[in-house]
C-alpha cells in the first residue's frame, strides 16, 4: 500500500516538473535566439576577455609577426621609420603636447594604447604617435597645431554631418542668443518652446525630454519602458552600441554583469520567435547604424588581426527586418526604440523612421541637434512619456539633470532646427545614397585597378574599411592615411565619417589620398603574402602566441 506522504512527494514533483519545462524551453529558445559569436554571448566575451594575456613583440618579431622572410621585414622596418621621421617632423608640437596631456588625462591614455592590435602598440605609440590636437576647421578640413591641413574623416564621431562651418554659425548665433539670459538653470529659454514643436514634427511623436547627453537619453527612455510595461527586461542586438552604462553594455568594458538584458542576433527569425513569447521584455533597442555590420561590434583598428572584418548592408533586407520587429512589438505590448544619436539626421531628414519606413514608439538623438554641445532628446508616445500616475501618486518614474535644456545649447539647437527645416536645405537629401554609393564606386574602382587590397562599404555617409587579403599588418593604414593629410578618428579605418557637404572635388582629393597612401603601405610590404598565410592561420597563431605566454608566467 502507497503510503501518503510517497504519493504526495510524487505529485509535487510532477507538478514541478510540469512547471519546469515551459521554462526549459523559454531559456532553450532565448539561448538559440543568441548569434554564435562572441557579440551574442556577453558572460563569455567577459570571460575570455580576462583570460588573454598581455604580450608585445620585441623590435624584431614586430615586423615579422606573420612569418615574412627577412627581407620583407626589413622592407617594413625602414618603411615604418621612414614614416615616424615624417611625423616626427611634421607633427612635433602635437605630439609633445598629446604625450603631456596624457599623464592626466585618462581618455588620451586609453585611445592611444588601443588604436592597433596590443601586441604591437608600445612600439607603434613610440614612433608613430599621433596629436590630439586640432586648432581650427574650414569647409571639409581641419588644421592641427602644427598648421597641418586634413579633410576630416572624423565627422566629430557622427556629430558633424552638414560641416563644421555650418554648426560653427550655428553656435555663435544661438550664443549671441543665449547671452542675455545666460547660465540661468531651471527655467527655460524661449527657444525651448520651438525646438520642441519641430522635434515633434521631426519625429512623428508626441512628447519631448531633454538630457545631458545621447547614453543619458537612451537610460531615460528604457526606463519608461520599464516603468510603463511593468516588465524588467531590455532587449539589445549583438554587436549594437547605445551608450556606456550598464545595461546596454553588458560583455567587455563593463566591469559588473547585466541582469536584465537580453543580447540577441539581429535579423533572426528564432529571435522574433523569442519576442512573440516572452512576458518580461519591455523594450527593443535598435540602433540603425547596425544595418551597415549585422551582429558585429563597431569596427575599430584595435581588433584588426586579420582579414575578416566584413560588411554586409542590404537596405531592403533590414527594412524587412525592422517592419517584423514593429508588428511583434505591437502585437506584445514591447516598446520599440531607434537609438538614433549615431544616425539621427544623417540618413534623411526624418531620421532612420523614414529611412526604412517604419515608426517606432520612442526615439533618441544626441549632439548633432547642436553641433557637439552636450544634448540628448528623447521623443516619445504620450503614454509612455508620462513620468508618474495620476492614479497613485507616490509612484513616478524620477529624472532630472541640472543642466538639461541650458539656454546656451537650446538657443544652438533651435538655430540648427531652424536651417534644417528650409525646404531648400532639405535638398542636400536629394539622391543622397545614390551620391555616396556612386563615391565608394569609385573610390573601389580605383583601389581595384591599382591592385590594392583595400575595399571600403558604405552606409551612406559612413564608411568602413575592409580588406581582400590575410594580413597581420592592415592597422597599419591608418598611419599612411593620416601621413597623406587624411585625418581618422582614433578607431582608425573601422570607421570613416564623411560631412554631407563634401564636393566631388572635395571627394576626389580624399580618394586620390587614399590610393596613394595604400599604393605606399604595399611598396613597404605590409602586404607581403604567401600560401600559408590565411585567416584561419592567423588566428591559430595568435593563439598559439597567447598559449605560450600563459605558460611562461
Amino acid at each position: 500500500m502507497d503510503s501518503p506522504i510517497l504519493i504526495l512527494s510524487l505529485s509535487t514533483a510532477a507538478t514541478a516538473a510540469a512547471a519546469a519545462f515551459p521554462k526549459l524551453n523559454a531559456r532553450l529558445a532565448l539561448s538559440r535566439a543568441k548569434h554564435r559569436s562572441l557579440t551574442g554571448h556577453s558572460k563569455m566575451s567577459r570571460a575570455i576577455a580576462r583570460l588573454i594575456p598581455f604580450y608585445e613583440f620585441d623590435i624584431d618579431d614586430f615586423f615579422r609577426s606573420d612569418g615574412a622572410p627577412a627581407a620583407i621585414a626589413t622592407q617594413r622596418q625602414d618603411g615604418f621609420f621612414r614614416l615616424s621621421r615624417l611625423y616626427g617632423e611634421r607633427y612635433a608640437k602635437g605630439r609633445a603636447m598629446t604625450s603631456e596631456a596624457a599623464s592626466r588625462i585618462s581618455d588620451l591614455q586609453f585611445t592611444r594604447a588601443y588604436r592597433v592590435p596590443f601586441q604591437y602598440s608600445r612600439l607603434v605609440q613610440e614612433y608613430l604617435g599621433t596629436g590630439a590636437f586640432m586648432e581650427s576647421s574650414a569647409g571639409v578640413t581641419v588644421t592641427d597645431i602644427d598648421g597641418n591641413v586634413f579633410y576630416d574623416l572624423t565627422g566629430s564621431y557622427g556629430v558633424n554631418i552638414f560641416g563644421n562651418d555650418f554648426y560653427k554659425e550655428c553656435i555663435a548665433r544661438g550664443e549671441a542668443r543665449a547671452h542675455a539670459l545666460g547660465p540661468v538653470l531651471g527655467s527655460y529659454h524661449p527657444a525651448v518652446a520651438d525646438n520642441v514643436k519641430r522635434l515633434c514634427e521631426i519625429s512623428g511623436l508626441d512628447e519631448v525630454s531633454f538630457h545631458m547627453s545621447g547614453t543619458e537619453a537612451v537610460m531615460q527612455a528604457v526606463r519608461l519602458a520599464r516603468y510603463h510595461t511593468r516588465r524588467s527586461h531590455l532587449v539589445r542586438f549583438a554587436g549594437a552600441y547605445h551608450g556606456w552604462w550598464g545595461d546596454v553594455q553588458p560583455g567587455v568594458g563593463n566591469p559588473i554583469s547585466a541582469h536584465e538584458t537580453y543580447t540577441l542576433a539581429d535579423m533572426s527569425e528564432r529571435t522574433l520567435q523569442v519576442l512573440k513569447t516572452r512576458r518580461d521584455i519591455a523594450c527593443v533597442l535598435v540602433n540603425p547604424l547596425q544595418a551597415l555590420h549585422p551582429n558585429a561590434s563597431a569596427p575599430g583598428d584595435s581588433s584588426l588581426v586579420d582579414s575578416s572584418r566584413t560588411a554586409s548592408y542590404d537596405r531592403a533586407a533590414y527594412t524587412a527586418w525592422l517592419k517584423s520587429l514593429r508588428e511583434i512589438c505591437t502585437e506584445r505590448g514591447i516598446v520599440l526604440i531607434f537609438d538614433e544619436v549615431f544616425v539621427g539626421f544623417r540618413l534623411a531628414a526624418g531620421g532612420a523612421q523614414e529611412y526604412f519606413g517604419v515608426r517606432a514608439d520612442m526615439v533618441t538623438y544626441g549632439k548633432s541637434l547642436a553641433g557637439g554641445l552636450p544634448i540628448g532628446v528623447v521623443c516619445g508616445r504620450k503614454d509612455l512619456m508620462r513620468r508618474f500616475r495620476e492614479d497613485r501618486p507616490a509612484d513616478v518614474c524620477f529624472a532630472r539633470g541640472t543642466f538639461n535644456a541650458h539656454p546656451y545649447v537650446m538657443t544652438a539647437m533651435d538655430e540648427f532646427l531652424t536651417r534644417f527645416g528650409d525646404p531648400a536645405f532639405r535638398s542636400v537629401y536629394h539622391g543622397l545614397d545614390e551620391v555616396w554609393n556612386a563615391r565608394a564606386r569609385h573610390l573601389n574602382d580605383k583601389l581595384t585597378a591599382a591592385k590594392l587590397p583595400v575595399r571600403v562599404s558604405n552606409l551612406s555617409s559612413i564608411w568602413m574599411v575592409h580588406y581582400t587579403e590575410p594580413s597581420r599588418y592592415n592597422w597599419m593604414l591608418q598611419y599612411y592615411l593620416r601621413a597623406e593629410g587624411l585625418a581618422l578618428s582614433w578607431v582608425g579605418t573601422g570607421r570613416l565619417i564623411f560631412s554631407l557637404n563634401y564636393t566631388d572635388a572635395d571627394f576626389d582629393a580624399v580618394a586620390e589620398r587614399f590610393v596613394v597612401a595604400a599604393g605606399k603601405m604595399k611598396a613597404d610590404s605590409w602586404w607581403w603574402s604567401d600560401a600559408n598565410l590565411t585567416n584561419k592561420n592567423i588566428r591559430r597563431q595568435i593563439l598559439k602566441e597567447m598559449l605560450t605566454r600563459k605558460r611562461l608566467r
